[in-house]
């Protein structure tokens, strides 16, 4: 057991080259290996390497940065040199690091990125776990947007990764040092943060500065490439979200059998903001996904799952979890679970948590008034009658399926308003 907590903070040395080159006919792109130049924290000295490991802490790896050539195909011009966000992170942007980063810390404040392009009207922040969000959430201001999207799913926040979409502020940072987390990361900090974060000796603290200009990268494409046991490579081209706003959703019609079907009550100005909401955190989310939120906060986060109603169902029981983690967070000051463990140890009444269970229950698990968002079209009404039992007043779908004409009815029979992206958003 020694041996693999050693491993964790250990440097796997990559066999990868210094430069690589990737030719698309007779066009190149070249990239190269990112280094940095860090004080390991045991011995005291300067090291230089990239990755400290990749997905695993006997994996190697490395992360290349794209320094030249560009790429146009079909008329489609991709993402050029000059361009860097986590592949151009340099010693200086590593306010406090403590030790080379791992993959996953990248890849999450990368997967953190994509999603706040979306969201940049308002201060939001984003926290991650394994390249998925465990709550996403906009605010008043940015404390309340990191308290909102910590509070939605305080026990996966836990040894997260968090990125905002504004400067730090000293009342964010108060409240981003109560926790554990691994990563933050800012287009900027401002006067004193960064002595209210280091009292977190782990925690690596990172300066994005393009973060400012986020919106841009909505629309510049980039090659997606997946690599096969075989050794073959899949190529393609990212997807570009083309929903923007409220006029881009369609409401949702289907034909059957010659007879229309067409959802009866459109949605409401609260219930748009909350769709396109839903829908661009979405795109951020391992598919099949199945997501509620409520007033720009997830609710309940459903990721990875072979079967639709399955994962909604699945994020349901996660928002019923969550809710009554934070309402005995914030009434007791410990998670539920450990509440439960010192009434089982008779250290605690019951009676605190009959009440918890009972106002989660009454609650909905804080779903009643929540939009459903699907990363792909429902081929059975199943899945939109599990968010419908909940409460949810609306649903966000691609469309398509051979059976909207039952989804559609479902929600006509439910006063549920639906549109249609007229877009799927897998994400594997």
């Amino acid at each position: 057991m020694s041996e693999l907590k050693k491993m964790y903070h250990t440097i796997v040395k990559d066999p990868f080259p210094d430069e690589i080159s990737i030719t698309f006919g007779e066009q190149s792109l070249r990239y190269r290996k990112k280094t940095w130049k860090i004080k390991d924290p045991e011995s005291g000295e300067v090291v230089e390497r990239g990755l400290r490991y990749g997905e695993n802490p006997d994996q190697p790896a490395a992360l290349y940065e794209l320094v030249g050539g560009n790429l146009r195909l079909a008329g489609i011009e991709f993402i050029s040199p000059g361009n860097g966000l986590v592949s151009s992170i340099t010693e200086e942007e590593m306010l406090q690091v403590g030790k080379h980063p791992g993959k996953t810390n990248l890849t999450d404040i990368d997967n953190a990125l994509n999603i706040l392009k979306f969201l940049m009207k308002r201060p939001a922040a984003a926290i991650m776990k394994h390249n998925n969000p465990s709550g996403v959430a906009y605010g008043e201001t940015l404390a309340e947007a990191y308290d909102r999207a910590n509070m939605a799913d305080r026990i996966a926040a836990f040894g997260g990764c968090l990125v905002v979409n504004r400067p730090m502020d000293r009342e964010t940072a108060e409240l981003v040092s109560e926790n554990y987390l691994e990563v933050v990361a800012a287009p900027e900090y401002e006067e004193g943060v960064l002595d209210i974060l280091s009292k977190r000796k782990n925690l690596r603290v990172i300066r994005i500065k393009r973060i400012d200009e986020l919106q841009r990268y909505m629309d510049i494409p980039f090659v997606e490439f997946k690599s096969l046991i075989d050794g073959g490579i899949i190529v393609q081209q990212s997807q570009i979200n083309r929903i923007r706003s409220k006029e881009d959703f369609k409401p949702a019609v289907a034909v059957y059998q010659g007879k229309e079907y067409r959802i009866k009550r459109l949605p409401t100005e609260r219930e748009y903001e909350d769709m396109l909401f839903g829908w661009h955190v979405e795109q951020g989310i391992t598919s099949n996904s199945v997501i509620y939120v409520k007033d720009g906060v997830t609710v309940g986060i459903g990721t990875g799952e072979q079967d639709r109603v399955g994962v909604a169902e699945i994020a349901v029981f996660k928002a019923y979890t969550k809710y009554a983690d934070a309402l005995c967070f914030r009434r007791y000051g410990i998670s539920y679970k450990q509440y439960e463990l010192e009434v089982k140890e008779g250290k605690r009444s019951r009676e605190g948590l009959d009440e918890i269970d009972e106002e989660t229950k009454k609650a909905r698990g804080g779903l009643v008034g929540s939009i459903m968002v699907s990363d792909a079209f429902f081929p059975f009404r199943d899945g939109v009658d599990v968010g419908i039992k909940e409460g949810i007043t609306g649903v966000v779908q691609p469309g398509g399926s051979l059976r909207d004409h039952e989804v559609i009815e479902a929600c006509n029979e439910a006063g549920v308003t639906m549109v249609f992206t007229g877009q799927r958003l897998f994400k594997h």
